[in-house]
């Protein structure tokens, strides 16, 4: 995934920036709304994270553009403002989601992986971990010729933990994925699903592709 950032702190840009290059994304970071603007329509981007405080045109006249020229991608808005009517004014405008500054980097991770599967041209229809298989458009899973039955949340977390494969996603990245934002994060649910899943695809295997990480989250590996 292609990320653009238009932040005009060179502090919090390089931030987000080296964090979400970290994550394995491609970012480009820039600090001028114009100049936001006119890459954001290149239409070489996957998503858009936008400051509202930017020199030559603020973010919030960045977003109210885009969204007439008919851009379709995901914006993440940065605000230093926590006021109600502030965020409703962003959502408003065309913002997909918001954070308020400051922030911890998780949770802009945890928005953006929520963001970055709206584009329905990021879906892959066929993904593929060793011999583990899932069909997006039939929603088919098999292990090697084995049809697997799944629930739809199992089916949901399953394509998620796919669609990283080799990288560890944690739980509230998961939880977050497959039951939204006010989903109660102290359930084990997560781990309820993820043992289910560890019976149907890899009990009856030698090779477990299902794995833990001891306090931070789970990885499928080929």
């Amino acid at each position: 995934m292609k990320i653009l950032v238009i932040e005009d702190d060179p502090t919090v840009g390089q931030f987000v920036k080296r964090g979400l290059e970290e994550q394995r994304w491609t970012v480009d970071l820039v600090e001028n709304g114009n100049e936001g603007e006119s890459l954001a329509l290149t239409g070489d981007y996957d998503l858009i994270v936008l400051d509202m405080r930017l020199p030559g045109k603020s973010g919030i006249e960045v977003l109210h553009d885009l969204r007439a020229r008919n851009f379709q991608r995901p914006v993440l808005v940065l605000t230093a403002q926590d006021a109600v009517d502030a965020k409703v004014q962003t959502l408003r405008a065309g913002a997909d989601d918001y954070v308020t500054k400051p922030f911890a980097f998780e949770e802009l991770l945890a928005r953006v992986e929520a963001l970055a599967r709206r584009p329905a041209a990021m879906a892959a229809p066929l993904m593929q971990v060793a011999d583990l298989t899932l069909d997006v458009d039939t929603r088919e899973v098999r292990r090697g010729k084995t049809l697997i039955e799944l629930t739809p949340k199992e089916y949901t977390v399953l394509e998620y933990l796919m669609r990283h494969h080799g990288r560890v996603m944690s739980r509230t990245l998961i939880t977050e994925y497959a039951w939204g934002y006010h989903f109660d994060p102290g359930t084990n649910i997560v781990d309820v699903v993820i043992n289910h899943l560890r019976k149907k695809i890899d009990a009856d295997h030698e090779k477990k592709l299902i794995s833990t990480v001891r306090g931070v989250g789970y990885v499928v590996r080929g």
